[in-house]
């Protein structure tokens, strides 16, 4: 996020949280075939779906 103000990030960060919480949801919801096609495993998406809302992956 360089060249982007503080406070540009720090108000991005909160709809970026209900983004990651509503994908997450989304995941979870997935049948299992569905995620074989994605090729992740019940396992994957549970480990995923646990993550705390402010854990991005991205942000690292």
């Amino acid at each position: 996020m360089k060249g982007q103000s503080s406070l540009s990030v720090y108000l991005k960060r909160p709809a970026r949280w209900v983004e990651l919480y509503r994908q997450r949801r989304q995941l979870a919801g997935l049948s299992d075939a569905a995620l074989a096609d994605l090729g992740l495993s019940r396992a994957d998406t549970l480990q995923e779906v646990e993550r705390p809302f402010w854990d991005d992956p991205l942000a690292r």
